[in-house]
């Protein structure tokens, strides 16, 4: 199990428009100061061969959603970097694991956490599989891990149930997966990666 540290509010994340082009670059702090600064984000979603969602309780340490409990693995490229090579990293970084993913979906979102700050994202959602023994969780990340069967998912993100904290952009994301993007959820779940 790694304990490296993996992030920084000081690295540099790329700001982009709402149609994805960049527009300039910001410290990972400043983006997410005051309202937020529209940036580059992904959002992964792994699931086991039963397809059940690997989920994480985000770290006590984080500035935002502290103990959130929130998809498999999120994050940002830094100036420079892919978005493919972005998303391997940081599931290696945050999960100790290396799968392909597969891209599902694009969407801007805000979200306020009080006056600690906000994120302000145009996020890249992919999906892949991983396995429980696979799985070694980086504690300056994340608190704990689940795994839960798609129902639970929809439990846990479902607005009225308070049982557990979860992240505003898991609820998002989720939904989404439930609605106008169920087939690409699918498809995946049938063994046919969606293509971009």
């Amino acid at each position: 199990m790694s304990h490296h540290v993996v992030s920084s509010d000081d690295e540099m994340l790329i700001l982009v428009d709402s149609n994805d082009q960049a527009i300039g670059e910001l410290s990972k702090g400043a983006c997410h100061d005051g309202e937020g600064v529209l940036h580059r984000a992904f959002s992964v979603f792994l699931f086991d061969e039963q397809d059940r969602l690997l989920v994480q309780q985000r770290a006590s340490s984080k500035r935002l959603w502290p103990l959130y409990w929130a998809n498999s693995c999120c994050s940002h490229p830094r100036v420079g970097e892919s978005m493919t090579l972005a998303t391997q990293r940081r599931v290696e970084e945050e999960l100790g694991l290396s799968t392909p993913l597969s891209y599902a979906y694009q969407f801007q979102y805000h979200a306020q956490f009080g006056d600690l700050g906000a994120e302000s994202e145009l996020c890249s959602v992919f999906l892949g599989r991983a396995k429980l023994a696979e799985v070694s969780p980086n504690p300056t990340e994340i608190a704990s891990i689940q795994w839960l069967g798609l129902e639970e998912v929809d439990a846990w993100t479902d607005p009225n149930h308070s049982g557990h904290a979860v992240a505003p952009w898991f609820r998002m994301e989720w939904q989404r997966f439930r609605g106008g993007h169920a087939h690409v959820l699918e498809t995946f779940l049938q063994g046919q990666p969606h293509s971009r």
